[in-house]
């Protein structure tokens, strides 16, 4: 028995064989699709919890700090020489610091620098595997065996252990500079999978009536291949930003990621640690936060896995 057919190769095959109609068939198709997938992914309680604790940790990482500092007047490098080491407060509404900082601000600030190193790391991964990948399964001959080569040595290579070694080099450009090499390590895994299903798809009707009809290489895969692996796509930079944020996090714990005075969950933690039990607040709030944010991007990812996936019966029928 055949497997299900991608609505969106229909779309492709049905909009390049020039019949009369076929764009409006094509964009139907592809509503058709859009609209099963949203309802497959709705249907998933645990995955709209999910989107629901995620949007709303958004929102408190980049409004809370305006709010907060509106009721409260305390920023994430402002000191209450006042009150150090205070337990949660009306004053203070996570406690403060050794130093007497503000441990809701510094909180809501490392939220938010790592939810942005996650989303760009993810973007940066996700399109950098496509696009390898691509290119290899579709050129194929000294193309593919280049690229892969460069695919299995970066896999051979223990990247946590380069980053480390790399990062304090870049000290004082920035945390964009940490994206990069993060991102650099996280895409050889899904550039394989790109690979095989680009060997798959060349072959499809769609590809080479583009090929025979003089559409550029560049085209093709940019406007053939690519959008007929959204799925996969899609899946992975939801999956890479929790992974992208744990390696953040890591790298900062042990002070290899975000450097003071900035901050991000992972040296949130790292500076708590050794207080977690006698003045948990200073531990509890990121570290209950960083499980909070990669657990809700996973249970997203896993939901949208499901939805696109025709095969698959988790998210319920597709009725």
């Amino acid at each position: 028995m055949s497997a299900p057919a991608d609505p969106l190769v229909v779309a492709d095959d049905v909009a390049l064989s020039g019949e009369p109609g076929q764009k409006a068939l094509s964009a139907v198709v592809v509503r058709g699709r859009r609209s099963l997938v949203l309802r497959r992914f709705r249907r998933n309680k645990g995955a709209m919890v999910a989107l629901g604790v995620l949007a709303l940790l958004f929102v408190a990482a980049f409004l809370g700090p305006v709010v907060y500092q509106a009721i409260t007047g305390w920023t994430y490098t402002a000191q209450d020489y006042s009150a150090f080491l205070k337990p949660p407060s009306p004053e203070h509404w996570f406690g403060t610091t050794q130093i007497g900082q503000d441990v809701f601000a510094r909180t809501m600030r490392g939220l938010q620098k790592s939810l942005l190193i996650g989303l760009l790391v993810a973007l940066i991964s996700t399109g950098l595997a496509a696009v390898v990948g691509a290119c290899a399964g579709y050129f194929g001959g000294w193309v593919d065996r280049t690229l892969m080569w460069v695919v299995d040595l970066l896999l051979v290579i223990p990247s946590f252990l380069i980053v480390a070694i790399i990062s304090p080099a870049f000290r004082n450009a920035g945390w964009i500079v940490l994206v990069l090499l993060i991102a650099v390590f996280a895409w050889m895994i899904t550039a394989r999978i790109v690979r095989g299903m680009t060997l798959s798809l060349k072959e499809r009707e769609f590809v080479l009536a583009a090929k025979f009809s003089g559409v550029s290489p560049a085209g093709i895969i940019f406007r053939h291949l690519i959008p007929n692996m959204s799925s996969l796509l899609i899946i992975d930079a939801t999956i890479a930003v929790a992974t992208a944020i744990i390696a953040e996090s890591g790298l900062s714990y042990f002070g290899f990621g975000i450097q003071p005075p900035d901050v991000s969950l992972g040296n949130l933690i790292a500076e708590g640690t050794r207080s977690a039990f006698t003045f948990p607040w200073l531990f509890m709030f990121s570290g209950g936060l960083l499980v909070a944010t990669t657990l809700a991007v996973s249970v997203i990812g896993d939901a949208l896995r499901d939805a696109l996936d025709p095969s698959s019966t988790r998210a319920g029928s597709t009725k």
